[in-house]
């Protein structure tokens, strides 16, 4: 069983800052690409930014220069680092994680439950 569990959400002032941490845990032989999404009341669910094992990233054009994503991948963590935030980057952000469970099997995309960002003064 493969779990993926995000944090570091909360509420900040506009001009603020907070980090995000997605953590998988369980059984498995590594994890490939890994990306943040984030959903807004009454809106879609979007693409934030991605990550490949090999670490070539790619961003929404609304995040760019204000966020970073990044991996550790002795922790199976990959973070999300939120800087320069405004009130339309309230949302709830989720990681979504491709989980290869063995050498040989190919990746299932796993989610995590979310967490909440609300910037707001």
């Amino acid at each position: 069983q493969v779990q993926v569990v995000e944090s570091g959400g909360g509420l900040v002032q506009p001009g603020g800052s907070l980090r995000l941490s997605c953590v998988a845990s369980g059984i498995f032989f590594r994890i490939e690409d890994v990306a943040w999404y984030r959903q807004a009341p009454g809106n879609e669910r979007e693409l934030v930014a991605k990550i490949t094992r090999g670490n070539t990233s790619n961003y929404a054009q609304s995040v760019k220069g204000r966020f970073t994503i990044s991996r550790d991948n002795a922790k199976n963590t990959v973070y999300l680092q939120m800087n320069s935030l405004s009130p339309e980057d309230t949302a709830d952000y989720y990681c979504n994680a491709a989980v290869r469970r063995t050498i040989t099997s190919g990746a299932t995309v796993y989610w995590g439950q979310g967490t909440q960002v609300t910037v707001s003064s």
